[in-house]
């Protein structure tokens, strides 16, 4: 009976073994998803990973509904204005033909920062240039891309703070990026 109960509770510590390795492993799988904040993955707990998880799951849920709630805006007033249809920048081309170029649009999520700038065929350099500026101002391009719809070039960018301590004055930088947009 003895030799019973010990074989239990060696399985049972066993099994519990097993359980929290397998929890161990999958928090770092969710945590390799997230996306680098300027803190050492090093130094958080796990408790830490797991609300930075959270709060980014929540972010994200946010712009998927900003996101829908501008696709039903565009695609209503599409239906207003005509049998409208979206190109691949989401945008019906009736709705983009009052868009004033280049234009420039900027989104900072702690430390990473997005850049959407859109120009014509004439202001291509603009992009170098807009590389620039976010270069001065302490931040470092991760990925940079674009598309070419009729005479609009799309371009994306995602930079991040080189100094998240320091951070990144989003005020500045967007005057900056703007006052270059608007320079003819």
């Amino acid at each position: 009976m003895k030799s019973s109960d010990a074989r239990t509770r060696v399985e049972r510590k066993t099994v519990e073994k097993n359980r929290r390795i397998h929890m161990k492993n999958l928090c770092f799988k969710l945590s390799s998803l997230i996306p680098k904040s300027g803190i050492s993955k090093d130094s958080l707990t796990q408790q830490d990973h797991l609300d930075q998880a959270a709060a980014y799951i929540k972010t994200l849920r946010e712009r998927i509904d900003r996101l829908k709630q501008k696709k039903e805006l565009t695609v209503d007033r599409a239906a207003e204005g005509g049998a409208a249809t979206p190109d691949k920048s989401g945008a019906a081309p009736e709705l983009m033909i009052g868009l004033r170029l280049p234009l420039v649009e900027i989104r900072a999520l702690e430390s990473t920062l997005e850049v959407v700038l859109i120009c014509g065929p004439d202001r291509r350099s603009l992009f170098y240039e807009v590389i620039g500026v976010l270069e001065e101002e302490g931040a470092d391009v991760v990925n940079a891309s674009f598309s070419s719809v009729n005479e609009k070039t799309f371009y994306t960018i995602h930079a991040q703070v080189r100094c998240p301590r320091i951070g990144l004055e989003a005020s500045r930088l967007s005057e900056r990026l703007k006052r270059l947009v608007s320079h003819d």
